[in-house]
This record gives structure tokens, sequence and C-alpha cells, in this order.
């Protein structure tokens, strides 16, 4: 048998006591920890020593380099067009992908989207564009390159090839309370994009009631962190810090936030889909080196709805089909006139899971129809009697825990009062 070159207790109090793990101990360790000489309880050791602790510049660099190299990473030399993406930290009602990437493709612009499914309160990609009939998440690798070429956009599931070192860091994070770790954060989502191989990145990195970090100042130091793990890995990458204190657009869900990206890709949905859609188009062309693109133009006048309805024929769907509807609906009343003051993003996102949009296990399957949908936002005047929102779901036994968790997320004031919305939508940009 081989002899280890590092004890791993001795890194877990290295680590313990305020000291830096080298390039070559971080390396170790992330591939003994994949292949399973370190045991799940000393790397929970280690990753809350991570959490008390922090990491330095070099340390996260190389934690991510060392997850990266874990597994396989994708190849786009190959490709005619420049490739770019983008990745959110996720939200309440944040389907910006789903527009996003068929406005930058039709651009001649490659998108390689590789998402994921959601948990708990925020919505995974997957799951919404598989309420579209037809349309699959998993492509072989041929297939991914070939739709790359052709459309242009791809938005599909992601291999277990790539950094699996992650997945099974990320599912130890989950049940030791150290998931919110920055170092772990960062090097968990930039592992997966720098393995990915795209030339360029924009990060979508939110903050607020409804987002992973609530703090802003924690997402910024986030974004910058992951903005130097990009740019050291040679991956050009910039940042948005975007407000998740208020649910994105109007559609809470699965099938319904596919209606509400549709109707941007038509040229119209809600003002604040619209505009972070446009914002973080701009920032991926213009890293890809179309600065000047239109792309408000491009959304007016169909060119981006093109590429989203070949996207979602090349994988299978139908951009035609009906989207399921759910069986059941209750609508919440304004109880006075007045203004909508409040609209809390995470109970309305705990609302819509508990209503079977969302998943409390990875294997749960999701109810496509269930979801909310808002009929008002904060600052907006209400009168007695008009509808705020409508809750959706195939069993009507969900209604009362979904409005239970509403239970003052949402507050009606008198003109004059302070909008609780937490600022503007972009609140910075870096990089």
């Amino acid at each position: 048998m081989a002899v280890e070159p590092f004890d791993t207790v001795d890194l877990i109090r290295t680590k313990r006591n305020g000291g830096a793990l080298s390039t070559a101990q971080l390396d170790w360790l992330i591939d003994a920890y994949t292949r399973g000489y370190v045991a799940d309880e000393q790397m929970s050791a280690m990753t809350m020593a991570i959490f008390l602790r922090g990491m330095g510049r070099d340390e996260i660099r190389d934690l991510t380099l060392a997850m990266v190299a874990s597994g396989e990473r994708l190849d786009f030399s190959g490709l005619s067009k420049r490739t770019t993406d983008k990745h959110s930290t996720g939200g309440v009602g944040d389907k910006i992908t789903l527009p996003l990437a068929p406005l930058v493709a039709s651009f001649g612009v490659a998108v390689p989207q590789l998402s994921g499914r959601g948990l708990g309160h925020t919505g995974g990609t997957l799951d919404k564009l598989e309420s579209i009939p037809g349309w699959r998440a998993s492509l072989t690798n041929e297939e991914f390159m070939a739709q790359l070429e052709s459309v242009g956009a791809v938005v599909c599931a992601a291999g277990a090839g790539l950094a699996p070192a992650d997945a099974k860091l990320y599912g130890l994070r989950d049940i030791t309370g150290t998931v919110e770790a920055i170092p772990l954060i960062a090097s968990s989502i930039m592992s997966k994009k720098i393995a990915e191989g795209t030339a360029a990145l924009v990060l979508d990195v939110k903050f607020g009631l409804g987002a992973f970090l609530q703090d802003p100042a924690m997402g910024r130091e986030l974004a910058e962190t992951m903005v130097r793990l990009g740019t050291d890995a040679g991956v050009a990458t910039r940042a948005l810090l975007t407000n998740m204190n208020v649910p994105l657009g109007l559609a809470i869900g699965n099938a319904n936030e596919v209606r509400e990206s549709v109707d941007v890709l038509a040229g119209g949905g809600p003002s604040d889909v619209v505009e972070l859609t446009v914002a973080l188009a701009r920032e991926m062309l213009e890293l890809a080196g179309i600065p000047d693109a239109d792309v408000a133009g491009a959304l007016a006048n169909g060119q981006a709805m093109d590429t989203w309805r070949a996207m979602i024929a090349a994988q299978g769907g139908d951009p035609d089909a009906l989207l399921p509807v759910p069986r059941e609906t209750h609508t919440v009343r304004a109880t006075r006139a007045g203004v909508l003051v409040e609209q809390q993003a995470l109970p309305f996102g705990i609302a819509a899971w508990r209503l079977g949009a969302g998943r409390a296990r990875q294997q749960d399957p999701v109810q496509h129809a269930a979801g909310i949908d808002l009929h008002a936002k904060p600052g907006d005047t209400v009168v007695e009697g008009q509808p705020l929102f409508t809750l959706g779901t195939d069993e009507p036994e969900r209604f009362a825990r979904a409005l239970e968790a509403l239970d003052g997320a949402y507050r009606i004031g008198d003109a004059g009062e302070p909008i609780l919305d937490g600022g503007p939508l972009i609140a910075g940009r870096i990089g």
C-alpha cells in the first residue's frame, strides 16, 4: 500500500489554528477525499475549520483548482464561436437563464449553460424547462457540442464527470452547517465553471432576504472572490451584485416562470426581469467581443425568440405546446386600500416550495404547474378586494402550509410610507 504524503488530522489542526494550507496539501486533501481515503467526519471538521478561520486568496485558488482536477474538463476549442456563460447564486423567481441564453446566442456567441435542479426555496432551471412537453435535460457530449455550434445556446444537466469533488463536498456542507463559508461557496461554483471550459463568465451574485447570502457585504465579498478565481484561472470574469429582497418578476414556480420568460423574449414581461436580462446580456456579449450589441432590439424584433424556439426544439421540446396549469388555485386579496410596501422574497419562495414547485430531497419530483403568480409588486397602489397573488397546486391540501409561510410576508401601507424593497435591482459591478 502506498504511503500517503500527509496526515489528515495535521491538516485539520493547521486550519483550526488559523494556519494556511499549501498547494500540495490541498491537492492531496481533495484527491484523498474524492477517492475515499479522507473520511466524511474528517472533511466535516475541515469544512468547519475553514468556515471559522477562512482561507487566503492562494488557498481558495488552490482548493478550486484541486476540485477542477478531480474530474474532466470540457474543451470548446473546436467550436467556431466564442463561448460565454452566466451563473446566478439563486433566488426567488430567478428565471433569467431562460431568456438570457437564447438572447446572447442570437448574436452568434455560444452559451453553454450547465444547470441544476432546485432544492428548497430556490428553483432549478432544469425543473422549469422540463415543464415544456418533450424537452430533455440530458445530452451526450456530441449532442451538446453540435447544438452549441448550430443553435448557440444549450441549457442542460451537468455530467457527473465535472468537478466530482464538489458534488461530494457540497452534500457534506449541506448537513454540517458550513454552506455559507465564502471560500467553500466560491470554490464550489468556480470549480464547475472552470471545468466547464468557457472563455468568459458573468456572475449574478444575489443578496437580500431571498438570497443565499442576505448581507450585501458578504455578497460583495463572494463576488470579488469569484472574480479573482476566474481571472487567476484564465477565464474573463465579472459580476453584478443584484437585489433579492423582493421576488424577481411576477411568476414563482416552474411552468409559470417559463411563460414569463417567453413574454420577455416576445418583447414584454416584467420590467425587473427585462432589466436584469438585458444587463447580464450586455456584460456577456462585451466579454465575448461584441460591446455594442443592440440587446433590447433583439428582444423587440424576435431575434432572441427565434433562438429560443430552436434551442427548445433541439432538445426535443415543443415550443408551441401548452404548458401545464394547476388544478386548484387560491387568490389572496387586499384587505384594505393603500400601497403595497413589503413583499419578502424568502417566504414567497418557501410558499411556492410547499405548493409543490420545489423539493425537499434531490430525488423528490416537482409539480410543474405549482407556484405563485403575483398581481402586485412593492410600490403599487391597490384597492380593497384587489388580487395580490394567486397560489396554484394540484393538491389543495397544500394551501394551508403555503399561506402559513406567507403570514407577515407582505404588507399594505399608506401613501408616502417607505417601500421595503432593499433599493435598486442592480447594486454594483465587479471586474
